[in-house]
């Protein structure tokens, strides 16, 4: 019956996490044209709505992570499914009012439901046994796999929905929303009883020196920043090479298709091969991602090179989460996950709000070009955590 119970919650988990990735998508794929589009000037803060999405996502981690080890997960993803609903009609009203500053305002809003969201995978690993988690990480982020088929396609078949071009992207995302709030009121997660809560058990001081959460931050939080930098600049790169809004779309989907697919096995191949194997794996993924975007910009370019990067930082987060998983007590659950998701969202809103200007002012190049001591660092430090792992290990 608990395996029965495991198994229903897993699959309503990843649901949530389909649609809530294809949210996310269909806002990477217009959010930067949009604020395009909104700005009569300076086309450098074109990608600033986006960017303040990462900023409200990075403020709402660890307040969320507080709020649901008091209230539980269900009714806490429940809260941020409902501001989501109510960011998505305030960004289709800001559209078609050609008002930019509201738009970054609904930005927000998208972001603070993605903090929640972003508590998914460990949701699941609430769930599930200590040799069965990383396997239900994954399960739960392959989730993604439906939003990298639907949410660029909602994109494409809803920007002309309504009079004002992109409008109708926004105004179907409430809908996606709400189908969030549906399905996880299904959702039965256990959570920290009320002596847990009270004890606390160690200060994050204490916690956060073990070298495996400083590997596990690292990996999921600069490997994050590293994709999701390129990710959003790449529309604009893009259409800076004379590409079209479908072609980038395309490439987009490709990159998250990249990203999620391999969930399917990451948590086996960790399994099998270990956690430190994969993450080196995952950083030499997104080395080689570098490497084809700087020898040309072709279609062909953009589209492998944004795949690679998909399945690098694929490897490095699921694995990064499991190895998060192994440094923490059941009462000290909220403020570790709390803090890590606070260090991978801010360290990327802060990617997120140079990432425009920095495409603008030195190009496509430059900005591969500036991922890669971050690649370099999230390579080394997991290269010498496998050579102390006798030492680290409890």
């Amino acid at each position: 019956m608990k395996t029965r119970s495991v198994r229903k919650n897993l699959f309503l988990l990843a649901a949530c996490q389909a649609l809530f990735m294809t949210s996310t998508s269909a806002i990477i794929s217009t959010a930067p044209i949009v604020g395009g589009i909104l700005l009569v000037e300076d086309k450098a803060f074109s990608t600033l709505p986006l960017a303040l999405q990462f900023v409200a996502m990075a403020l709402t981690t660890f307040p969320a992570s507080l709020y649901m080890g008091r209230v539980g997960r269900r009714l806490g993803f429940i809260t941020g499914a409902l501001i989501g609903a109510v960011g998505g009609a305030l960004g289709a009203y800001a559209i078609v009012s050609g008002h930019f500053v509201l738009f970054c305002f609904a930005s927000m809003l998208t972001g603070c439901f993605n903090g929640f969201c972003h508590y998914f995978r460990f949701a699941a690993a609430d769930a599930a046994t200590t040799e069965f988690r990383s396997k239900a990480i994954s399960y739960v982020l392959a989730g993604s796999v439906f939003a990298a088929l639907l949410g660029p396609t909602l994109a494409r078949n809803t920007v002309d929905v309504l009079p004002v071009q992109f409008a109708g992207v926004y105004l179907c995302l409430i809908a996606v929303y709400l189908a969030v709030a549906t399905v996880v009121s299904f959702i039965s997660v256990s959570q920290s009883n009320s002596e847990q809560r009270k004890t606390g058990g160690r200060t994050i001081f204490v916690i956060a020196r073990q070298p495996k959460f400083i590997i596990a931050v690292f990996a999921a939080g600069f490997g994050y920043l590293v994709m999701s930098f390129l990710m959003t600049v790449t529309p604009i790169a893009m259409a800076a090479c004379g590409f079209t809004f479908s072609d980038s779309s395309y490439v987009i989907q490709a990159h998250i298709l990249g990203m999620y697919a391999p969930a399917f096995i990451t948590g086996h191949l960790i399994t099998r091969f270990g956690v430190n194997n994969i993450l080196i794996v995952g950083a030499l993924l997104c080395g080689t991602s570098i490497i084809v975007h700087l020898s040309g910009v072709s279609f062909l370019n953009f589209l492998l090179g944004l795949v690679l990067i998909g399945v690098g930082w694929n490897f490095l987060f699921t694995a990064g989460t499991t190895l998060l998983t192994e440094t923490y007590l059941p009462s000290e659950k909220a403020k570790v996950q709390g803090l890590n998701d606070f260090f991978i969202w801010g360290t990327i809103s802060v990617g997120a709000v140079a990432s425009g200007a920095v495409q603008y002012s030195i190009g496509w190049n430059a900005v591969n070009l500036l991922m890669v001591p971050l690649i370099v660092v999230v390579l080394l430090t997991t290269i010498w955590f496998r050579q102390s792992a006798p030492q680290n290990s409890a």
